[in-house]
């Protein structure tokens, strides 16, 4: 793997902002010719620094949605079953995100339902049916007040 230059770290940084930019504007925002620009571009995406690009969807067009956080505690620490959990929350749409964390609890996930009856339906596939959960705890988002994707690339 390459090690990032400051042109590699500002091209990143710029796509993170908005990966709609075309390759000429790039090039011109980094000092690069298009055709060096578009070769760095590669270069990262192949090496996966770029993993892949989307559009962010602003949900509040979409109609109500409700937001939650909840926390899972495993009945056992085992590896194995730690490793199954996971790849539920994998195939599981609502799920958003998902981080195995250290201290009291093991696993946060992030949620989005459309209501409180679609939320039931997901406890019941996820967290009721999985036999390592021994407990969750939901907190509702009332509001979102921070919401970023970009990561420090500098």
């Amino acid at each position: 793997m390459t090690e990032l230059d400051r042109i590699d770290r500002n091209i990143l940084t710029l796509l993170q902002a908005d990966c709609s930019v075309t390759n000429v504007q790039l090039a011109e925002q980094v000092g690069l010719s298009p055709p060096a620009c578009l070769k760095r571009v590669k270069r990262l995406t192949e090496e996966g620094y770029i993993t892949r690009q989307v559009a962010l969807v602003a949900p509040q067009k979409l109609g109500s949605m409700l937001h939650m956080v909840v926390e899972v505690f495993m009945e056992r620490d085992h590896k194995q079953l730690f490793q199954d959990f996971a790849k539920k929350v994998q195939a599981t749409p609502e799920v958003k995100q998902s981080y195995q964390v250290t201290g009291e609890v093991d696993f946060v996930l992030i949620v989005m339902v459309k209501d409180m009856e679609a939320y039931e339906a997901l406890c019941d596939r996820l967290l009721y049916s999985h036999p390592n959960v021994r407990k969750f705890r939901t907190l509702i988002s009332m509001k979102r007040d921070k919401f970023e994707t970009a990561i420090e690339v500098g």
